[in-house]
């Protein structure tokens, strides 16, 4: 009410000031959420590594158990 009010009843003056701060907190908050995010990213420690997973040993199972099934359907 108070912002419709500084709009379209203030005197003209008021009218850019109100514009200009609208612009301005808008301006602000966006680059307060990107800092945040920025932060956030810097901060927040990395995932643990896979160490202990084999990767190659995992395909090479997988593929075993689908020639085994394939096998095992043919009888």
């Amino acid at each position: 009410m108070v912002y419709f009010w500084l709009l379209f009843m203030s005197p003209p003056s008021w009218v850019l000031l109100t514009i200009q701060v609208s612009a301005f907190l808008a301006v602000g908050m966006c680059l307060l959420i990107m800092a945040w995010i920025g932060y956030t990213l810097a901060t927040t420690p990395p995932p643990m590594p896979l160490e202990d997973f084999d990767f190659e040993a995992e395909l090479g199972e997988s593929e075993e158990s689908e020639e085994e099934s394939e096998e095992s359907e043919a009888e």
